[in-house]
């Protein structure tokens, strides 16, 4: 018995492993293919792909598979991708930006794959502090993350067209917007009753980070 929970620990261990190199690997190849004019526009058509492998890893490894996990899942798209309709049709929460091409598909003005993204980002950063006891503390942690994140992303956003600002300036309310609909889902979060663990979900976000800031010094002029 002992020998069997052994193999299947150790199978699971090398699972996460190739999994995580699997992450970096993309990130890497996704980074440097960014950072080469000649090769950008290509890899910026892989972006929706990249967003979607990086969900189905997520996926494949959440432990939690309660009924409350897809409801949160749901609850994460629906809420990010209705934000950013908000947003996108009034100026209200964001600020005033459209949609470039790069993030593929869209349904009424906004990319479909962004819903994706929120629910990405939930997820990552929500784990991140799955171990505060406090609900709303961990939920105000969790807000703030994403809300960093959306600061190292913004400039590369702009320079990659994902999308454009008026005037191209990132107004200071984007930040309190995405604090504040992060805020709510992360409360769900914290909420719902599923297994919050996911052995390759720190990678994954330090990847994600360290994705992000690089790109600032190599698109951003």
């Amino acid at each position: 018995m002992h020998k069997v929970v052994t193999e299947n620990s150790s199978g699971t261990n090398i699972k996460v492993i190739i999994a995580i190199a699997v992450i970096i690997i993309l990130h890497g190849v996704g980074l440097v293919g960014l950072s080469l004019p000649e090769y950008r526009d290509w890899f910026l058509s892989m972006t929706p792909a990249q967003l979607l492998t990086s969900l189905v890893i997520i996926l494949l490894f959440h432990r939690g598979w309660s009924d409350s996990f897809p409801i949160f899942a749901a609850a994460a798209f629906w809420i990010g991708f209705g934000a950013e309709l908000i947003g996108i049709h009034t100026g209200y929460l964001f600020g005033d930006y459209v949609y470039g091409p790069t993030l593929g598909p869209k349904l009424w003005e906004v990319p479909i794959i962004i819903g994706v993204n929120w629910f990405i980002l939930a997820y990552l950063t929500g784990l991140a502090f799955q171990k505060i006891p406090n609900d709303y503390y961990a939920a105000f942690l969790g807000a703030t993350a994403m809300t960093a994140i959306d600061y190292i992303l913004e400039p590369v956003a702009v320079a990659l067209d994902f999308w454009y600002w008026k005037f191209d300036i990132i107004p200071v309310g984007n930040y309190l917007g995405w604090f504040f609909i992060a805020y709510i889902i992360h409360l769900i979060f914290r909420k719902a009753k599923f297994e919050k663990q996911n052995p390759i979900a720190l990678a994954l976000l330090l990847t994600l980070i360290l994705f992000f800031t690089v790109l600032n010094f190599t698109v951003v002029e």
